[in-house]
């Protein structure tokens, strides 16, 4: 077997899931799985289409950045990939996607506000948005400095990369993660579903405020911790 034949199966696997869940069009879009004790992640090649894509062309890249097997150049978003692998030893997917309404949600640099018990479910608090970067930062290594991006927001915010498994980056797109990368699939279209309710309700609704912090409560620890109970 393949030294690397399980995340590039895996890695495959949540690329494909990205256009059958209606979260890319074309190329946008990239999903990695990580294996933690050989110190690399398998990630989509750069602009190839999902339609031509396959276990073995996926790359294997080290949590540096740097390409270690593989023929094709890997996605445009490896550094960031590789930032937060480096940086947060708990994380096995990643996934990032220009999905619709999460991208709206960026490009307006507005968090997703807790409206109902379907957001509360997954997290207690608005799905965070990172400001754009400052100019300098653009100028040099882009990709690498969104994934500092992203890490410094959560750390602002007091969030833990372990409980908060997703956000926006301003004027960008939804980046999500997971301790695998079906895990981080999932949040993906968690993110995005969130957006689109969340949009639809500012439509009907133009002045509607957060859900209360009691239904909040219950229904996260209903689904989560040691006293969790729900599951549809």
């Amino acid at each position: 077997m393949n030294n690397y034949e399980d995340i590039r199966e895996e890695a495959y696997a949540a690329n494909m899931q990205l256009p059958a869940f209606g979260l890319v069009l074309f190329t946008f879009g990239n999903a990695s799985a990580a294996d933690r004790k050989k110190g690399v992640f398998a990630i989509k090649p750069s602009g190839v289409p999902y339609s031509e894509l396959s276990p073995e062309k996926m790359v294997i890249v080290d949590f540096d950045g740097q390409t270690v097997e593989g023929n094709l150049r890997p996605s445009s978003d490896t550094q960031t990939h590789a930032v937060l692998y480096k940086h947060w030893s708990e994380v096995g997917g990643i996934v990032h996607t220009h999905s619709t309404y999460g991208t709206a949600w960026a490009q307006a640099l507005e968090p997703i506000p807790v409206f109902g018990t379907t957001h509360a479910d997954h997290t207690t608090l608005a799905v965070p948005c990172a400001p754009p970067m400052d100019d300098k930062k653009i100028s040099g290594n882009y990709e690498y400095e969104t994934g500092f991006q992203i890490m410094e927001h959560l750390e602002i915010s007091g969030l833990n990369y372990k409980e908060t498994e997703m956000i926006l980056v301003g004027n960008h797109a939804p980046f999500t993660w997971g301790s695998t990368v079906e895990k981080a699939v999932y949040n993906s279209a968690v993110v995005e579903e969130l957006a689109r309710m969340a949009f639809l309700t500012m439509q009907i609704n133009p002045a509607v405020q957060p859900m209360k912090a009691a239904l909040i409560k219950k229904h996260y620890e209903r689904k989560h911790g040691s006293d969790s109970y729900y599951g549809q």
